[in-house]
């Protein structure tokens, strides 16, 4: 009967290192913040996700009502910053490299601690990523205003 348990512990373990690999973040996220995760990677894939080019969203930093999550799709990539409004996750801006940066942050209307805590929390989350994700999320040139009610999707940012 030890050796059972035993063997049963060992495979829940197996298993949840499996998860942790496949998703780094669900490891060290309370209920809600997985659900606030959950609720942004909906409107992200509401808005750009198709079948024909399916959208992947990862990681997502979140600080107070301000959240910037990296997002692929085909060969291309970027990141999203949204803002909570009346309940609900909006997109406000997609870019690149300068959506890591606490003073590029600020400029968008949160206060200057929110940017610094939001900029260290995604460089935390991005520092698990591989370097081609990486690059992918950089290739996104340049900002492009949404203000949470996108006119076009992704695929509407020069190819590059």
């Amino acid at each position: 009967m030890k050796h059972i348990t035993h063997m049963a512990l060992t495979l829940s373990l197996a298993a949840h290192l499996n998860m942790v690999m496949a998703h780094p973040d669900a490891a060290v996220k309370t209920a809600p913040e997985q659900a606030q995760t959950q609720a942004i990677v909906h409107v992200l894939k509401k808005q750009f996700d198709k079948p024909q080019s399916p959208l992947t969203v990862t990681p997502v930093a979140v600080e107070g009502d301000w959240a910037v999550a990296g997002w692929l799709q085909d060969v291309r990539g970027g990141r999203a910053l949204l803002n909570k409004r009346h309940g609900q996750w909006v997109i406000v801006v997609c870019g690149g490299d300068g959506l890591r940066q606490a003073s590029t942050l600020a400029q968008t209307g949160m206060k200057a601690a929110e940017a610094q805590a939001l900029a260290m929390k995604l460089q935390a989350a991005e520092s698990r990523l591989p370097a081609e994700t990486l690059r992918k999320f950089a290739s996104f040139e340049g900002m492009l205003r949404v203000d949470g009610g996108a006119h076009g999707a992704h695929g509407t940012h020069p190819k590059h």
